[in-house]
């Protein structure tokens, strides 16, 4: 008996608290990745004074990743993804992360 559907799928709390903003992070600092690189690069330039000439890019890149963090489509939508590793890992016992790695080649 097998639950397709991703709303019929019972998560743990630490799934919906942790695990599942954990990815929304992650996904969310590769979508916001030029506000990232704008500020690591004038972090980077500024030194020890970053805190005060940075501010304009540290505000746009918080701006970019609460934008991503507050919008409920973007939450289902690392849900599904979730739901679907845990699903693949159920049944091949592989994590997500060995699975997308190659295999070594034999010669």
């Amino acid at each position: 008996m097998e639950a397709t559907n991703t709303e019929e799928i019972p998560l743990r709390h630490v799934e919906k608290d942790i695990l599942i903003p954990k990815m929304m992070r992650e996904k969310a600092k590769e979508r916001c990745a030029e506000r990232v690189e704008a500020f690591n690069s004038c972090c980077k330039e500024s030194g020890f004074f970053m805190v005060f000439k940075c501010r304009e890019e540290n505000a746009a890149l918080k701006e970019c990743l609460t934008q991503h963090y507050q919008d409920p489509a973007f939450f289902e939508e690392c849900k599904r993804q979730y739901i679907q590793e845990k699903l693949d890992f159920q049944k091949t016992g592989i994590p997500a992360k060995n699975r997308t790695q190659k295999l070594p080649t034999s010669m």
